[in-house]
């Protein structure tokens, strides 16, 4: 490898020449061959200037030298520093996917940051990632609401073919109560795929060649969080209503989770065809279907990996609980499924007693991420919460506004980047692409910001504005081709047609009703 610097001397020896090659804020330029330009536009902008020691023949001449030596050998150093972290994760995952999946509740892995374990909370929330990525939130789209791919090309459209995944199933919900509108302007439309329907996100597994490198065949259920800043979050704010009271089989009446949540999750309209079954019931019986077959009948060991971002959090978490309480991550010979959450900026679920169940009673591992400067985690239960003095959370925890979260936490700050501008948007702050890039930049408190992965940082202004002028990236740049209108053969613009929307099943209520969750009806 190149070394950090040159030393030029001229052959009467009267100067020096000292030129830094590197900079305290990046990884070495050796690595820029293979980053973005972008990237490589903010290391080269930010290399040191070059710097000339002079030194003339008197008894300062030594001391010169050794203090150049000397800061050559903390240089040194700093570059080991760089190509230790500029190395991609050695160990096999197949190896090591408990113990990044919360075995040890992920003792000795957050500080300093494993590097597999980073790469792993990236991966999963691309997943989640996935579902803003598809959603159509167009009010002039006739499909808004719903995802712009098909569920079999899912992330081939998506540019995620080399993930190794499969979608088997989409998820739909809908609520009773009051969230923003998607169709403003395509409500008295007859043709609008669904009035009362939402796309919430999608499970997948993955298949034979990812499966062999993960060490296991991996379900992942990802949930879609809020669509236009902090609204959804504003609306679900609401007061704790008993888990048993919806239908999930917790023998504890005082275990409590937010009811707006629970109201997603649960609620069902007979007369939609998307939303005839629960989000709940979509979620237990594909889970369900899939862990009996891998782990039954083809006798492999299977793991249940549940994300989400904001609202998505708190859906990824409640899921993963309800799939726990209810069994179905077991099999009819008692093989359980390996449950894991990786959540992204979530808020508060449930009380303390949740809580309890969620992490002792029922073994659920959930590793949270999130901004130290986001107000999202810190809802509901700003008042009384698990930060409050015991003898206070005792008192509070019969109040209907006592919320407490569960896993464990690591604690991201955008302040720490040198990519991001300072802005009082909270929307930035919330951003899940802005999370994955401190993610990407993170390898302990207190340690310098440097990106281990390469992951562009112009992904970051997909859907905002938080990037640095000079970066030239512009605010919200994805969008779909000319907004999706497509030319039809007689010349004129149009929205195409998509293909048939799925929804659910044909051995759905059979599911439904192994599980104990069937109502009468014929079947």
């Amino acid at each position: 490898m190149a070394p950090l610097y040159s030393i030029h001397l001229s052959p009467s020896f009267p100067s020096l020449s000292f030129s830094h090659k590197s900079s305290l804020s990046s990884p070495p330029l050796s690595r820029s061959t293979h980053l973005s330009p972008l990237l490589k536009t903010h290391l080269l902008s930010t290399k040191a200037p070059t710097l000339v020691y002079s030194t003339s023949k008197s008894n300062n001449n030594n001391n010169t030298l050794s203090s150049i030596v000397d800061q050559l050998q903390e240089e040194e150093e700093e570059e080991e520093f760089y190509r230790n972290y500029d190395q991609e994760p050695a160990e096999k995952l197949s190896e090591r996917w408990s113990e990044i999946h919360g075995r040890d509740d992920w003792a000795g892995l957050l500080d300093p940051m494993d590097p597999l374990l980073r790469s792993e909370l990236i991966r999963y929330g691309e997943f989640a990632q996935a579902c803003y990525d598809a959603f159509d939130y167009d009010p002039f789209s006739r499909y808004c609401g719903s995802s712009k791919y098909s569920r079999r090309h899912f992330f081939e459209s998506l540019g995620m073919a080399s993930f190794g995944y499969d979608v088997t199933r989409y998820l739909y919900a809908t609520s009773n109560f009051k969230i923003p509108k998607f169709f403003t302007r395509s409500v008295s439309d007859e043709h609008v795929w669904s009035q009362r329907a939402n796309w919430m996100g999608y499970i997948a597994v993955s298949n034979d060649a990812e499966t062999a490198r993960l060490g296991r065949r991996d379900i992942v259920v990802a949930w879609r969080g809020t669509v236009t800043r902090l609204e959804w979050i504003a609306d679900l704010m609401d007061y704790l209503r008993p888990v048993s009271e919806e239908g999930i089989p917790c023998p504890d009446p005082t275990v409590k989770v937010e009811s707006g949540f629970i109201d997603l999750y649960t609620d069902k309209d007979p007369t939609c065809r998307f939303c005839k079954y629960s989000a709940r019931e979509q979620v237990l019986t594909e889970v369900r279907k899939l862990v009996e077959f891998y782990g039954d009948e083809r006798g492999e060991e299977v793991s249940v990996t549940v994300t989400g971002h904001s609202l998505g959090s708190a859906l990824a978490m409640l899921s993963a609980y309800d799939l726990a309480e209810t069994g179905a991550i077991m099999t009819p010979n008692g093989k359980r499924a390996w449950v894991t959450i990786f959540s992204f900026s979530g808020p508060r679920v449930g009380n303390g007693r949740f809580k309890e169940r969620f992490e002792k009673v029922l073994g659920l591992k959930a590793l949270r991420v999130l901004n130290v400067h986001d107000p999202v985690p810190k809802v509901p239960g700003m008042f009384f919460n698990e930060q409050v003095h015991e003898l206070v959370r005792k008192f509070a925890e019969g109040l209907p506004w006592s919320y407490h979260h569960v896993g464990v936490e690591l604690v991201l700050d955008h302040k720490r980047s040198p990519f991001l501008k300072e802005t009082s948007d909270p929307s930035c702050y919330h951003n899940l692409e802005a999370h994955l890039h401190l993610l990407d930049g993170y390898h302990g408190r207190g340690e310098r910001f440097v990106l281990a992965t390469g992951r562009d940082p112009a992904l970051v202004n997909k859907a905002c504005d938080f990037l640095k002028e000079h970066h030239l990236v512009p605010p919200f740049w994805r969008q779909d081709e000319n907004k999706g209108m497509v030319r039809a053969h007689d010349g004129r613009w149009m929205q195409p047609e998509r293909q048939k929307l799925d929804d659910h099943p044909h051995d759905m209520h059979h599911h439904l009703h192994r599980l104990g969750l069937a109502e009468n009806r014929e079947f």
